[in-house]
């Protein structure tokens, strides 16, 4: 049975992303000077509040196109800081687009605050087009073009604030997705995702990175222990989910190559997703390929010929619709797909045989019980079942790793549980 194919049936899209919509929204957003997270909110055309508003009035009208498919809700609350010593203000701007099941969420984010070098310095032109407009009208661009249709999942479109200072406006929404009682199915955090050129001129525009963790952060230490004892490392939910998009991105063959990177982030850094995975949540960052730290986080200056600053110019607008498709895809799968199994075990010490079993899942048509030999990091073989168990005959348990998804009428898969005792 084919790995692949099942997971592209709900990945279709009526039409593909727009570089010149996604050109038009950074350099809207490049427009407003800086959008520091504690620059002026009260001037109309510069700072963070005017970039907000501009972002609310977009998926205002992405909703009006639709009926009212998508409507928009601002959250805010005060974070206090060594970034922010004084206290800010930080806002939220969510496009929120119900699914049949409002409780059930996927969420797709990217940061709206920007910055240059001296993180405290509120009132320099900080254009943050790659870092990180690019992340915020690829989900501008995903609003579009997913409000085309009805999902069984909540979307939510995310535009952050904060991030620079500390992660707060994710953290933001994470309380928030907690204290509503979202079951959050995936979140999906995009962060200098638009440029191809990166440090020393060296050139990527074959893949994207998707970084993962493994072992969950939200887990204690039994929990740790039983996953070490299950060899279940590189299967914890958000590594289930890169795994998924990697497999998505494999059917198009016009698209990008997934990175699986086997880290929460890149190396001592981290991104919005972070309080998603503290709280639990399946949760992933993509960026780009190559990164270029002269455009990142830097005054707008030049010095023996190098050339500083997170300018448009440097991006490449081809490549961030490539991302852009690879997002939509995700979603659109998850949104169709029901969720996935709360819980799977199995059980065959001193046997051939390995018995499966897992949790129900409402709206579930039937079941895809996966298994590979324990030297591989890939599912090999795949049976469909409509109950809740199953036998694999000759497949010792000591060799072979198992989990299980669900499945829509229509084939689409939620993420894969692991198996464990």
């Amino acid at each position: 049975m084919s790995i692949i194919a099942p997971l592209l049936l709900a990945a279709a899209v009526t039409s593909s992303p727009s570089p010149e919509r996604l050109k038009a929204d950074v350099t809207a957003l490049v427009g407003f000077g800086t959008r520091h997270t504690a620059s002026t909110t009260t001037d109309p055309r510069r700072g963070i509040g005017a970039a907000r508003d501009w972002a609310a009035r977009r998926f205002q009208e992405i909703g009006r196109a639709c009926n009212g498919c998508i409507t928009v809700e601002r959250i805010e609350r005060s974070f206090t800081g060594p970034r922010a010593p004084n206290g800010v203000v930080v806002q939220d701007v969510l496009g929120i687009q119900p699914g049949r099941n409002p409780n059930r969420v996927v969420i797709v984010g990217a940061h709206i605050d920007s910055r240059v070098t001296d993180v405290m310095d509120t009132t320099s032109d900080a254009p943050g087009a790659n870092d990180d407009a690019s992340g915020v009208a690829l989900v501008l661009e995903a609003a579009r073009l997913l409000s085309r249709q009805k999902f069984d999942a909540t979307i939510v479109y995310a535009v952050f604030s904060g991030e620079e200072q500390g992660l707060w406006g994710a953290t933001l929404l994470a309380d928030t997705a907690k204290a509503r009682g979202w079951q959050v199915s995936a979140m999906l955090n995009n962060d200098i995702v638009g440029n191809t050129l990166g440090q020393g001129s060296a050139r990527e525009a074959r893949w994207v990175r998707v970084f993962s963790e493994g072992i969950r952060s939200s887990e204690d230490a039994t929990q740790s222990l039983a996953r070490r004892g299950n060899g279940g490392e590189d299967d914890g939910p958000s590594r289930a989910l890169a795994k998924a998009i990697d497999g998505i991105a494999a059917g198009n063959k016009r698209g990008l190559d997934v990175f699986l990177d086997r880290r929460p982030d890149r190396f001592g850094r981290g991104g919005d997703h972070e309080p998603f995975l503290k709280l639990g949540y399946p949760a992933v960052r993509f960026s780009v390929a190559n990164e270029n730290w002269d455009a990142q986080h830097q005054d707008l200056r030049t010095e023996n010929g190098t050339v500083y600053g997170d300018t448009i110019d440097r991006m490449d607008f081809a490549y961030l619709a490539k991302v852009t498709a690879t997002n939509v895809a995700t979603l659109s799968r998850l949104a169709t797909a029901p969720a996935a199994p709360a819980t799977a075990t199995i059980a065959g010490p001193l046997s051939r045989d390995t018995s499966v079993k897992w949790a129900a899942v409402p709206g579930a048509a039937r079941y895809r019980v996966r298994w590979r030999r324990n030297d591989s990091a890939d599912w090999s073989k795949s049976i469909e079942v409509t109950g809740t168990e199953t036998l694999l005959k000759q497949t010792p348990v000591d060799d072979h790793f198992v989990g299980v998804s669900a499945l829509a009428a229509d084939g689409s898969e939620s993420l894969v549980t692991f198996a464990g005792r």
